[in-house]
């Protein structure tokens, strides 16, 4: 009797950064993600597929990365078998874009959405975000300019305190992994929350971002408070 070889598939990555309790692999997430055992729960924002770099772009110099050229991860959804993934390797999990990829994911009680405080603009007033939690509807309401003061790094860069507030929903989750890590705003909202992180990231420059703004957290804790107090003093009222 002839045997078929058994190939064993192993973790690959170009580069791992271990930055506290937050673990960071250059890689494709399918490299990844099959290959850590099960975690309590994702938090992420993949690409929508919606071309999203092609609409702009902003110099290095002036604290963006350029988003021509960068932001090829746009062009195209993450294909099924990755939220099929994500779905067997985690708990719970919260997934932004979630109206994006409704037909790859099972229908679902509880939606997220972030309001960002603007209307009539060129961007979306809103962003959903899938979960697998059948509980009520949720609004966070924050101003998207507000995000600004933590430093934009990524065209589609959600507010720390966003994600902070998704990590209220699960309370019991420690290990948190974001597939799409981007410029590393999932982790950082993990840090400050106490959290344990697993990022992965498939483009380099991004990467180094992510990995610069997660050791600045650990070394500044309260550099994100110190902002919000500065805000509330200048949109303070004389009595």
């Amino acid at each position: 009797m002839r045997f078929k070889p058994m190939w064993i598939s192993i973790m690959e990555y170009k580069r791992k950064e271990v930055i506290g309790n937050c673990t960071l692999y250059l890689a494709d997430c399918m490299d990844v993600m099959p290959h850590l055992g099960r975690v309590d729960a994702v938090v992420t924002d993949p690409p929508y597929g919606i071309d999203y770099g092609n609409s702009g772009g902003f110099s290095k110099d002036s604290g963006w990365i350029e988003w021509k050229g960068l932001a090829e991860w746009d062009k195209d959804r993450p294909k099924k078998e990755i939220f099929e993934c994500i779905l067997k390797v985690s708990n719970e999990q919260i997934i932004w874009g979630g109206n994006y990829f409704a037909d790859m994911l099972p229908p679902t009680m509880r939606w997220l959405a972030w309001d960002k405080g603007q209307r009539n603009f060129t961007l979306a007033d809103m962003e959903l975000a899938w979960t697998n939690q059948y509980k009520a509807i949720r609004v966070f309401t924050y101003a998207r300019g507000k995000s600004v003061k933590d430093g934009r790094f990524h065209p589609t860069q959600k507010p720390i305190q966003l994600m902070q507030w998704c990590l209220s929903f699960l309370p019991d989750s420690k290990l948190i992994l974001d597939p799409f890590m981007g410029s590393g705003t999932t982790g950082v909202a993990c840090v400050k929350e106490g959290r344990s992180f697993i990022g992965v990231e498939l483009d380099e420059d991004y990467f180094e971002i992510a990995c610069k703004r997660i050791q600045d957290a650990y070394d500044r804790p309260d550099m994100f408070i110190e902002a919000e107090k500065e805000e509330m003093k200048q949109e303070g009222f004389p009595l």
